[in-house]
Formats: structure tokens, sequence, C-alpha cells
């Protein structure tokens, strides 16, 4: 059984229904599906990217479809089906050099500036600390 649709996959996805999800590299706006492999990875369901929606269309009998799920298959395709998914989440699912790491990780130049006048502060703490320790002794 092939399942499409944005909120139908979603729904399938979220109630682990889904055995493997399809997604298209086309789709315009790309925002509405580019949470969908987040997804599949947190809970676990295997996914794939293909080439081109119109590809996937012909598998539902429309023009187009951005995404499509299999829910069922027969018995005997079933080993089919195992093969792929091991393919599928070695490549996408388990790959943890396609996830994003956003940002570069350089602070802002509030932030450093924050961050310079805190180190300040605390050398005058510090400073001001030890000065009065060591009248004392």
């Amino acid at each position: 059984m092939l399942k499409n649709g944005n909120n139908h996959i979603t729904r399938l996805v979220h109630t682990k229904r889904a055995k493997l999800v399809v997604i298209a590299h086309d789709v315009d706006p790309i925002e509405l599906v580019l949470w969908l492999p987040s997804l599949c990875r947190k809970l676990e369901v295997p996914y794939c990217i293909v080439k081109s929606k119109s590809r996937l269309g012909t598998l539902v009998n429309k023009k187009t479809a951005s995404v499509v799920a299999l829910t069922e298959v027969r018995k005997e395709d079933q080993q089919r089906l195992d093969q792929m998914v091991a393919l599928v989440k070695a490549a996408y699912n388990d790959n943890v050099s396609d996830m994003k790491k956003y940002g570069g990780g350089e602070l802002g130049m509030k932030t450093q500036a924050v961050l310079r006048k805190r180190e300040k502060a605390l050398l005058r703490e510090s400073g001001g600390v030890k000065a009065a320790k060591a009248k004392t002794t």
C-alpha cells in the first residue's frame, strides 16, 4: 500500500505505521518537506530522497507527489522490503555526516562585547579579593 500527502504521511510516521518514507528532492517550496527527515530520524522510520516528484507521482497515479510512504507489502515481498530498508537506513537514517550543523560556531559582535565585559568584571572582583586577602595576612 502506497500513501501520499504531507499530512497523511506525517500522521503515519507519528503512529509508526509507515515502513518506508520516500521524499522527492525537487519540492517547491522546500519547506513543505524540510522537517520530514528529522522527524523520521527521531521516530526511527526509514526514509530516502529520490530524484523527482514526477516519479513519485507515477507510483500513486498522479502528476506529481512530494512524499510517498509504504505501509503494507505482500508477504512474498517482505524480504525485499527488509533489504531495501537496511540499505536506506545505512544511507540516510544512520548517516551522521548528513546531519546538518547550523551556524559556524562564532559569536556575534554584541555577544563578544558582553562576554569581554563579564571577564573584566570577574578579573576586577578576583583582583580585589586577592588584594584584600593580602592586606589581612
